[in-house]
């Protein structure tokens, strides 16, 4: 031991398991000179290294800066300890166990260029292997049963390894030591194809040949991915494509496509340059992307919308099929781009196949055939899907699943565990450790006993990977939920403690929390249904919200509802959502008009096709019978493409302002274009609202009236359409500058499912931040209320910190 020696200990956290950290840090170790040893441990990967003060120091520095792709180090802890005389050398010493941990698993991650360029090398014992993997990429998260993230608690268990991945397994200097999921042809999992009966038609590479053929031909197959099932079919056959949304039942959302590269992505739409990084990343989520008119891609792919769901291949086995479907093309197809459905391998409303008996009987009157392997997929995950908002180069998340999950968001205090138990719609589940916020992968609308069960299996596994145990649960306020049944069985099973927070304020601590703000904000929550408060019991009478300016303090957890969009009745309730037709007509008849054309009012489009439905809806709403009232942004939205005649039933969630929002002529500036009044009506409160709290309510009425005018005088539906996302925004941004200024705030959180409407995504910050004030967008998650559980999770860490603890 030289006498300037020193011995440093370092712990670190973060996601340092299972990516390459260990054999990185031993080269760099071996290129300093250093002597010591390196290990996973509960806390972290620990380090001890001795050597020369400036190398220890440049040693703790390069670790830092040139981590291996998929490692995150969240923190480093450092201590100087005595050095050891006679060190020698640097070694990887074994994993070890015990309570508690502070470990991130790493998300799964698409196939790195260096196992894609081996997948085609014919001379590579891995050629066309479609599980080739390494530390660099891979399987993980849907792998993995429990911590540590070692191959026996992974679905890699039961494959044990060949003597040549063994040796690249055990060697610190492969690109595969400790690679979890490391397999080959010899000795990993295999693929073969199945009929709808189970029986094996094909193995191998015999197997991806006719898998290739078959879609060729127009066929529907079903192919077991990473987190689960795909339907997979000819994107340019409209044949096919018409099929298959036959058979799912999906007659008009959009479907996903993947291609094979970007090359391919560019012929069939606008590819911005963040788009490419988006989809060429290890991630590869899909990536909303404007379409090219006359691009070769079915027109029933995305028959409402001007973009397509577009991602690239981001695991061996998608890469091998291209191989093989491409070259099919080629030969039979020479000009038609290789693009290929691929959406959820599932019925509507249920949860992704996972298990290969399990598709085979869900998806049996789906697909034709089934593309099987036998590594087990542990954790079901769907597709994470985001878009590039114009102008501002920033992402926004659709869909947060594949790819990001179980990464955290990182929150502005620390705190006990608390689990989110999430909304009914677009459902996730949040469970808090210290200063981070774990959001599941996206679970789908728990509204049947399938969801129900997925919500379980990962509420489990996430208490199990994290190790963790809630001292709180807090749900939605709608007593009828599922998730309000999970609360209170949770409860009565462990004795839990539960909360509830209301849908909406949910939204808003979500936005909050991702942004990390602390104290007081305004938000607007823009969405289609949350249960309100302002009902004694949910009876006939109750109303729904989602039209709502709040003021929210996430410290003293102060909650306000300063103003409203001006309510109207749902005639027919849950009918009134699917058939917005319903909802115009119910506007109307607010504003005194109940028949087409009276008053000098436009016609009604939907009386063709609703004729005696329409003929009833008075008498409904007179004796108000099943007419909850709503405050709700997104109905307003389906009123007004009903009005147009652009949307009278939907069969998808959002389809009416969907369709809405594409028929705007976007060549009108905002300004010139917010033509229709929308004023903060006063009350007899006071302006402001401290002994009186009876909220105001913005007048869209007047607004509607306005429209309703500009339709009788034969304005065209794009400058209508146009007018009314221009003014609606124009006075929910003068009533968000109206209660910063009385209430003395400066920061507008914006948050629901509306700010999915790429206007309002983006001129709505614009047109706050014109005003002077601070919008707060949601980052990491989206908007819709895939963000309610955060916010209900983050409600619950500074609840308990204000009552000091937990209450018995």
């Amino acid at each position: 031991m030289a006498s300037a020696d020193i011995r440093r200990r370092l712990v670190v956290t973060g996601q340092v398991q299972g990516v390459g950290f260990r054999p990185f840090i031993f080269r760099l170790a071996e290129e300093l000179k250093l002597v010591g040893t390196v290990h996973n441990a509960p806390e972290g990967v620990v380090i001890e290294v001795q050597g020369q003060h400036r190398s220890v120091d440049q040693f703790a520095r390069r670790m830092e800066d040139e981590q291996p792709p998929l490692a995150r180090i969240l923190r480093v802890t450092m201590q100087d300890i005595p050095a050891e005389a006679g060190a020698s050398g640097f070694s990887i010493q074994k994993s070890t166990g015990g309570a508690g941990h502070d470990v991130l698993i790493s998300p799964d991650t698409a196939t790195c260029p260096e196992c894609q360029a081996e997948l085609f090398d014919k001379t590579n014992r891995r050629f066309l292997y479609p599980f080739i993997n390494c530390t660099n990429c891979g399987p993980r998260f849907t792998i993995t049963r429990s911590v540590p993230y070692d191959r026996p608690n992974t679905s890699m268990h039961c494959f044990p390894l060949c003597p040549d991945c063994q040796r690249e397994y055990d060697n610190p200097r492969d690109r595969r030591f400790h690679a979890q999921p490391n397999a080959c042809p010899v000795c990993g999992p295999k693929v073969w194809l199945a009929d709808r009966s189970g029986m094996v038609v094909a193995r191998r590479d015999e197997a991806m040949r006719k898998l290739a053929a078959i879609l060729m031909q127009g066929g529907i197959v079903a192919v077991k991915g990473l987190g689960g099932f795909h339907l997979v079919c000819d994107a340019t056959s409209q044949e096919a494509v018409r099929e298959l949304r036959r058979r799912k039942h999906r007659p008009h959302k959009p479907l996903a496509v993947m291609v094979p590269n970007l090359d391919t992505a560019r012929a069939l739409a606008q590819v911005s340059r963040p788009e490419e990084q988006w989809l060429s990343g290890r991630q590869r989520p899909i990536v909303l992307c404007s379409k090219v008119r006359g691009a070769p891609l079915a027109e029933s792919v995305a028959p409402d919308v001007d973009f397509v769901g577009l991602m690239l291949p981001y695991t061996p086995l998608h890469l091998v099929l291209f191989q093989r479907y491409g070259r099919l093309l080629a030969q039979e197809r020479q000009n038609m781009p290789a693009a290929l459905v691929m959406t959820s391998g599932n019925a509507s409303d249920e949860p992704i196949c996972l298990g290969n008996r399990e598709a085979l009987g869900r998806l049996n009157g789906i697909a034709d055939i089934f593309l099987f392997h036998n590594r087990d997929i542990l954790i079901r995950c769907d597709d994470s899907v985001v878009r590039v908002l114009p102008g501002t180069d920033e992402v926004q998340f659709l869909r947060r699943a594949r790819g990001f999950v179980p990464q955290p968001v990182f929150l502005p205090e620390s705190g006990p565990c608390v689990m989110g138990l999430g909304p009914e719609l677009k459902c996730t589940l949040t469970f808090t450790k210290g200063d981070q916020a774990f959001v599941s992968q996206h679970l789908g609308d728990m509204e049947n006993i399938e969801t129900l069960g997925f919500h379980h299996e990962i509420s489990e596994h996430f208490q199990d990977i994290l190790e963790v145990q809630p001292e709180l649960v807090v749900r939605d306020q709608h007593p009828n939920y599922l998730t309000t049944s999970v609360a209170q069985d949770m409860a009565r099973k462990t004795g839990v403690t539960t909360a509830i927070l209301q849908h909406h304020f949910a939204h808003a601590h979500a936005v909050l929390a991702e942004n990390k703000h602390q104290g007081p904000a305004l938000c607007l929550a823009l969405d289609g249904t949350g249960f309100g408060t302002n009902q004694p019991n949910f009876g006939s009478n109750w109303s729904i919200w989602g039209g709502e300016c709040l003021l929210v303090d996430t410290l003293t957890l102060h909650h306000q509802r300063l103003a409203y969009l001006a309510e109207f009745s749902l005639p027919g309730g849950e009918a009134a959502v699917h058939e917005p037709w319903r909802l115009a007509q119910a506007l109307l008849w607010e504003l005194d008009i109940e028949s087409s054309g009276e008053d000098g009012a436009p016609p009604w489009p939907w009386l063709p096709e609703f004729e005696q439905a329409s003929r009833f809806l008075p008498q409904i709403l007179r004796k108000n019978l099943n007419c909850p009232l709503t405050s709700s942004c997104g109905r307003l939205f389906d009123a007004v493409s009903a009005m147009l005649g652009l949307c009278l039933r939907m069969t998808y969630e959002g389809q009416a302002a969907i369709v809405l929002e594409r028929a705007q002529d976007l060549s009108i500036p905002l300004r010139a274009a917010a033509v229709y009044p929308c004023p903060l009506l006063k009350n007899d409160g006071g302006e402001r609202l401290d002994a009186d709290k009876t909220p105001r309510e913005l007048d869209t009425y007047s607004l509607f009236r306005a429209l309703l005018k500009d339709i009788s005088s034969e304005v065209p539906v794009p400058v209508i359409a146009r007018r009314f996302h221009a003014s609606l925004i124009t006075g929910l941004a003068e009533m968000a500058l109206h209660f910063a200024k009385i209430h003395g705030i400066g920061h507008v959180a914006l948050s629901g499912g509306v700010m999915q409407n790429m206007t309002f995504a983006t001129e709505l910050p614009a047109e706050l931040a014109a005003r002077g004030l601070t919008p707060l967008t949601h980052k990491m998650l989206p908007p819709n209320d895939g963000c309610v559980s955060l916010g209900q999770a983050a409600y619950g860490q500074r609840l308990l910190a204000l009552r000091g603890s937990c209450p018995a």
